[in-house]
Parts: structure tokens; C-alpha cells; sequence
């Protein structure tokens, strides 16, 4: 299969163009600490990552106080949480490997390209700008950019509308089965790709349309 004939592809962000848990963990434990809470290393906060920050904030309060967490608590914890992911955004944040390269070789080709991530809207520009490549892309949203989230149709939707191009000339690319699902419900094509962080379940288990080992794949299939 190739994708020769799109021309709008959708991208995933964390975990599929950009490795940000070193600033999220950093985040995390920065508000345990303000309950006296232990530190989580990396490994326990990757498969947490993946349905919003919020969810993100409840799995890992849950895993350090061993007890399920009331919703205000919950909702002070989020706050403490958001400002200090403000802070540390994109210090340790990383593109994967072939991405830059990949990006190019795509826009050099007259694809356009968006992103749909599950990550709040007002941290992805700044994470753009500081990696340098948001001049790749034509518009982007995030959890909270409408009124459902991945894995609803409801966000590529809005892209393949916004980018006025139809469903058949689409596709998703993501880490996530929160991405696969999210194409698989709007009826479009996907690429899983496998390095990402699926909360440690295999991509191809959801079956998208491709899975791809390395993001520079992209360029054969495109």
C-alpha cells in the first residue's frame, strides 16, 4: 500500500513527531512533591500519556498515593501540574529520529500537513517554535479545541473540513490506538508507527492501514 494519492495527512504529536515525556514526568513530579508525594521515573509515567493532560494528572496521582482520587483534588492537582509543565514545556523535549528530514521531503512533495493531538492546545505552538518546524504545518488543535477529543471522529473531521479536502484523500498517522480508533471512526486511512508510547500495547494490534518501524518510512509510502 502507498499513500501517494493524499493530500492531507494528519499527525499524532506526542509520540509521533515528538518525544516530550522528560518534561511531562519533570511536570509530574514537581506536583507530587507539592503533596510529599515519591517521584515517578519515566518508565511509569509513558503509559499515562495518551488521553489528555488531565488523565495524565489522575493515573499518576493514583499510582503514587495508591487510592483512587476525588475530582477536586483531582482538579487543584491539574492546575499545579499545568503551571509547571508551563515551565519546562520543551526543555528535554526531542524529535524522533527521520522527522526533520521526513517533514521536508513531505512539503517539498505539496502534502499539506496538520496536527491532532491529545495534548493541550496552548502547548503545542511554543513546543513548534523552539523545535523549529511549525512552518510545516497548516493549523493544529489539541484536547481542548473542540468539544471531543481522539478517539471521536470528530477532530479529523474538523481538519479534513477545515483543510477542504475529502475523507478519501486523508490520512492519520499516530502512535496511539487513540489515533487509529479516531481514523478507523471517520472512515480514513492510518499509519501506526511503533516507537511511539501506546500505553505499552502494540500498534498493530488496532490494526491501521500500515505500521511503520522508523518515521522516515513515511517517505516511501508518500
Amino acid at each position: 500500500m502507498n499513500f501517494k494519492d493524499k493530500e492531507l495527512i494528519i499527525f499524532d504529536f506526542d509520540g509521533t513527531l515528538i518525544n516530550s515525556i522528560p518534561d511531562l514526568t519533570i511536570a509530574i513530579n514537581k506536583m507530587l512533591a507539592h503533596y510529599d508525594l515519591s517521584p515517578l521515573s519515566i518508565d511509569v509515567v509513558t503509559p499515562f500519556v495518551g488521553n489528555g493532560a488531565k488523565p495524565l494528572v489522575r493515573r499518576a496521582l493514583e499510582e503514587a498515593k495508591q487510592e483512587k482520587i476525588e475530582e477536586d483534588f483531582l482538579n487543584e492537582a491539574f492546575d499545579i501540574y499545568f503551571s509547571a509543565y508551563r515551565e519546562v514545556t520543551c526543555d528535554k523535549t526531542f524529535m524522533y529520529p527521520g522527522v526533520m528530514e521526513t517533514l521536508k521531503y513531505l512539503q517539498e512533495k505539496n502534502y499539506q500537513m496538520v496536527i491532532c493531538t491529545n495534548k493541550p492546545f496552548d502547548f503545542i505552538e511554543p513546543i513548534l517554535d523552539e523545535l523549529e518546524i511549525k512552518s510545516f504545518f497548516k493549523l493544529w488543535i489539541g484536547e481542548d479545541s473542540l468539544a471531543e477529543k481522539k478517539p471521536n471522529a470528530a477532530p479529523l473531521l474538523h481538519l479534513a473540513k477545515e483543510m477542504n479536502t475529502e475523507i478519501a484523500k486523508c490520512v492519520m498517522v499516530g502512535d496511539s490506538k487513540n489515533d487509529i480508533l479516531a481514523a478507523q471512526n471517520a472512515k480514513m486511512h492510518s499509519i501506526g508507527v511503533s516507537y511511539g508510547y501506546n500505553y505499552n500495547e502494540n500498534i498493530a494490534d488496532y490494526n491501521p492501514s500500515v505500521v511503520v518501524d522508523n518515521f522516515a518510512e513515511l517517505q516511501g509510502l508518500f
